[in-house]
């Protein structure tokens, strides 16, 4: 699939600057709003087309009440069309929280001198992937502060480390990384260990703005980071996520700098990112941010919309940042993915007998879900969302130029429902209570049936007996 770039002030180029605020300030100035517009631009992203710069504005400059339902509404159906009625499900590891950044919205900063530090050893690794194991979790993004002693190097054995636990029928199949930009040959160190996607938020696309939040540490190059992820495309690392902290700048500058970003990896490399993520800032240690740019909940829902209609391929996450009724909400019209039963405090997954309580000195942040796993799936269930655990387009290749075949037409949903019923049946078998498995097989039996490919219903009904005989890891 071929993708044609937009034409903007600074053409696209490999590993080179891409974003232009003025012209960025300039497509929201000119941006008008009318019902006719949003109607067309909304159909333009149900036919699986991801919008251009001057539609987002358009989108982002709709106040009416009216219109901007419709635009849930339109982030809900299409939603529907590619991903179906799945959630993704994983779990956050900080491994360490060292860092030499100085950023002022963040507890981990270097000039905090009240930060508890830990990096984890190997061995407390083992204790708390094998705890998160025991609670069904197959999919793991692990933490990393930004600083030398997390280096590629380090981050490529502790993917190993992870893979090579097992408990019972428990693993962890896919480890994704959220850690500071490398150079090529470090994207590439750690793409040799197996690992999913590359995580690299920009934090804020303003570039004045990131220069104030951002004083010193090597996170202070703003174009360093902007093309971080050109790199990792030239290391053959084609599986990546953007993303931006909400409420460091404008909002409606931080959306339209998200799609740029898209098309410009669009543009230069013919893929776009696998996921996008969009956290909402929280209370941290020594926090200082302009609080003008705080995004409450109804423009928090919006964003969310518009991104969904932005990018119609993309996963987005949403993070324990969120409380529960934001998530229940946004879950309709937009996310495809969130983390569920996490702990921010380093090694606080092994401490099975003791409440741990949130500590400013000790995480990052504040999260505002602290929802166990299986609290999360049941309530799902109770929603008719279709819990998901799947990993199988990373081991069967379906990642960048092949991800984006299947994935912007919407033929994603052939292999992705059927392998969320699979990893259910699993996590029905090995973890769940019996509550939660009645809801849960009602929830497989339909999904099941609306299945539109007799044979493909078939193959599935049998691989869920081969789960009850006791096998796993099957998938498509």
């Amino acid at each position: 699939m071929k993708f044609y770039p937009e034409k903007y002030k600074i053409p696209d180029k490999p590993d080179k600057p891409f974003l232009d605020a003025e012209e960025i300030e300039t497509f929201l100035n000119e941006a008008v709003s009318t019902e006719k517009e949003v109607v067309r631009i909304i159909a333009r992203s149900l036919d699986k087309n991801r919008l251009t710069l001057p539609e987002v504005a358009v989108l982002i400059n709709t106040t009416d009440p009216e219109l901007v339902e419709l635009i849930k509404q339109g982030a809900k159906e299409l939603k529907k069309k590619v991903y179906g009625n799945r959630i993704v499900l994983f779990a956050p590891l900080y491994v360490g929280n060292l860092c030499a950044n100085n950023c002022k919205y963040c507890g981990f900063k270097s000039s905090n001198s009240e930060a508890i530090r830990k990096t984890l050893t190997n061995k407390e690794l083992i204790d708390n992937v094998t705890a998160l194991e025991q609670n069904g979790q197959k999919r793991l993004i692990l933490v990393y502060g930004e600083h030398k002693t997390y280096s590629p190097e380090f981050i490529a054995e502790n993917v190993k480390t992870v893979y090579g636990v097992k408990t019972g029928n428990g693993e962890i199949r896919r480890v994704n990384i959220n850690a500071a930009p490398l150079d090529i040959e470090g994207f590439r160190t750690v793409k040799e260990s197996g690992i999913g996607t590359y995580q690299v938020f920009q934090e804020t696309y303003h570039p004045e703005a990131y220069t104030w939040y951002h004083p010193s540490g090597k996170k202070a190059d703003y174009n360093y980071r902007l093309t971080s992820l050109d790199r990792a495309q030239e290391a053959g690392l084609d599986d990546v996520g953007i993303g931006v902290l909400f409420g460091l700048y404008d909002w409606r500058f931080e959306v339209m700098g998200l799609v740029r970003h898209t098309n410009h990896l669009e543009a230069c490399y013919n893929v776009g990112p696998h996921t996008i993520s969009f956290p909402r800032l929280t209370d941290a240690a020594d926090f200082k941010v302009d609080p003008q740019y705080r995004v409450n909940d109804d423009d928090f829902t919006k964003i969310i919309a518009i991104l969904r209609l932005a990018v119609p391929y993309t996963g987005m996450i949403l993070t324990a940042r969120e409380p529960k009724h934001i998530r229940n909400e946004v879950l309709q019209y937009g996310c495809s993915q969130i983390d569920a039963g996490t702990k921010l405090e380093i090694g606080a997954y092994s401490e099975k007998n003791k409440k741990v309580t949130q500590n400013l000195n000790k995480e990052q942040f504040l999260i505002n879900d602290e929802r166990s796993l299986a609290e999360v799936i049941d309530e799902l269930l109770d929603t008719d969302f279709l819990p998901s655990f799947c990993t199988a387009c990373y081991r069967k290749g379906r990642t960048g130029e092949h991800f984006m075949e299947f994935s912007v037409p919407g033929f994603i949903k052939r292999f992705c429902t059927p392998n969320a019923i699979l990893t259910l049946s699993e996590y029905i078998m090995d973890y769940s209570g019996q509550e939660t498995a009645s809801k849960g097989w009602k929830m497989i039996e339909k999904n099941i049936r609306e299945l539109t490919d007799p044979k493909l219903e078939a193959e599935v009904r049998l691989r869920i007996e081969k789960i009850k005989a006791g096998q796993r890891d099957l998938y498509f």
